[in-house]
């Protein structure tokens, strides 16, 4: 095991992250370069075109003596929980920071989920030979970030290969080796191995992405899964490169896949131990299940399509943690799902992946948050859509979800950027100069405020050059009130939503004036209000 690396990559979305595992993979001739293509780890067709990374993609490397295990992770606010599952997998991280935009807010968030994990962080300063990198400035502020030398940084250009040697020679000598768990007391050493992701395959079932703690595991042996205790014949065990590349056998430290035979995806979590059915290995401590926190209802256009839909988010579900849906029927529009998010691109996600791969055409709701009613009798239930909420007679008080909203944005924006958060609720917690340009701002505002077009409306103010991580800070009790839309004098359940009381007219007064605009005229008169 003292010959094996495992780490990954994290930074903020457009960092360069798979242009940098691109050159690795080159550079350890993983893949030959007749065969390589751009984001060569970002398999997915909607991936290439966005030019991000959705899904998290390991990959298996031989540099000199060492096999090195590397995860490339997502960037985008709504991806952390992506990068949540990698850090667990692995004993170092390299922090991938933009030469052109800084220190960003998705790199703090990341960066703190790294040193939580106690990972030895790589600092790399990437796209050094852009016209527009601020390499001084970046150092200064990476420095100050890491309390460190700048000497220590490494400053490379992923596009061109510059230095790229150097991330390698880093990962080598400062990230540890794999820790060996060591034997029960039986003598034996049993097998752990923690699913950080997985996938689904007609023929092999459930294709479980472990890293191995502990023990060794050979096809054709019988696992149990920790959290469930189902058990199954493994029909194939191996390692990505970054296909998957079969193996007699897979042991402690490395990350590799295990085709466990299960054809019940749901049995499968993200964070769960898989073990050995006739040993007596015990769980390893997992990571929770991610908590959605955007919701939106999912209509198929055509209602003999529920089905399609339903076997559809199944599928898609087993690769996406975060993902949950429930059934819910509408008067208006038939059977559908409420489906539960990460936040708006991951929304935007999952609506073109049912488009694309399973040929769906659906009717997509506004977003909404989760809500906690405290009834008269003290009992509190959780709703996500305002058709849940109960009739105010019966409510005692109303709790919405508050975050924690870190925005780094260069002086030159700083203005506008604060005149943007003072049109939404929110309250001040801090400022701090992260170096003479760069400014972080810190605020508690409702979930609900930044969850629509926030991210889009902070990028125009800033031309793009300021950016946002949020993370939850639990539930504030607010003055909301139910506010309906009616048509014809017939309430419209889609349109409806839950409001600050005080915002409730001007709000409905919007949504009246945009109604008007696209309501087909009628030789009658439709009445809105």
């Amino acid at each position: 095991m003292n010959n094996i690396r495992n780490f990954c990559i994290i930074a903020h979305i457009d960092a360069g992250k798979s242009t940098l595992a691109d050159r690795l993979l080159e550079l350890t001739g993983t893949i030959e370069k007749r065969k390589m293509q751009d984001q060569m780890l970002d398999q997915m067709e909607l991936e290439r075109e966005r030019g991000i990374t959705i899904k998290l993609q390991p990959v298996r490397m031989k540099y000199k003596e060492y096999i090195l295990n590397l995860i490339d992770t997502p960037g985008h606010v709504d991806f952390t929980y992506e990068v949540s599952r990698s850090l667990a997998a692995v004993e170092g991280a390299i922090l991938l920071i933009d030469a052109t935009k800084g220190v960003q807010a998705q790199t703090l968030a990341n960066l703190t989920l790294a040193q939580k994990q106690k990972l030895t962080i790589i600092p790399v300063i990437n796209k050094i030979d852009a016209p527009a990198a601020r390499v001084p400035e970046t150092e200064q502020a990476v420095a100050h970030l890491l309390n460190i030398d700048s000497g220590e940084i490494i400053k490379i250009s992923a596009k061109t290969g510059e230095n790229v040697d150097q991330v390698l020679r880093a990962v080598v000598e400062k990230v540890s080796p794999p820790k060996f768990s060591g034997e029960n007391l039986d003598g034996q050493v049993p097998l752990q191995a923690l699913i950080f992701d997985s996938t689904f395959d007609a023929y092999k079932g459930v294709i479980a992405f472990v890293r191995v703690f502990s023990g060794e595991l050979k096809a054709g042996e019988r696992i149990k899964l920790g959290a469930v205790g189902a058990q199954s014949e493994t029909i194939e065990v191996g390692y990505f490169a970054p296909q998957l590349i079969k193996q007699p056998i897979i042991g402690a430290g490395e990350i590799g896949y295990i085709a466990t035979g299960i054809k019940t995806p749901g049995l499968v979590k993200v964070g769960d131990t898989i073990l050995k059915a006739n040993e007596s290995g015990s769980a390893l401590s997992g990571y929770q299940e991610p908590e959605p926190m955007v919701f939106a209802s999912f209509y198929p256009e055509d209602s003999d399509d529920f089905d399609e839909l339903k076997d559809a988010l199944a599928k898609l579900k087993l690769t996406d943690a975060a993902l949950f849906f429930e059934p819910e029927s509408s008067p208006a529009l038939g059977r559908g799902f409420r489906l539960g998010f990460l936040g708006m691109l991951h929304i935007e996600i999952i609506s073109e992946r049912l488009k694309r791969e399973f040929d769906l055409d659906l009717i997509i709701s506004s977003p909404t948050v989760e809500y906690e009613v405290t009834n008269n009798k003290g009992e509190i239930e959780k709703i996500r859509s305002a058709s849940q909420l109960p009739d105010p007679s019966f409510i005692k008080e109303i709790k919405e979800p508050v975050c924690r909203l870190d925005i780094i944005v260069p002086n030159q924006y700083l203005g506008g950027v604060m005149n943007l958060v003072s049109e939404i609720r929110n309250q001040y917690l801090s400022t701090e100069y992260l170096s003479k340009e760069i400014v972080q701002l810190t605020y508690q505002v409702p979930f609900a405020e930044i969850v629509s077009d926030f991210y889009d409306r902070l990028k125009s103010v800033s031309s793009g050059y300021a950016s946002m991580s949020y993370s939850p800070s639990g539930y504030q009790v607010e003055d909301l009130v139910r506010l309906d839309i009616l048509v014809a004098s017939e309430p419209v359940e889609p349109f409806s939503k839950i409001v600050p009381r005080a915002q409730a007219v001007a709000i409905g007064r919007a949504i009246v004036a945009k109604l008007k605009e696209v309501v087909p005229k009628q030789l009658f008169a439709v009445i809105l209000y």
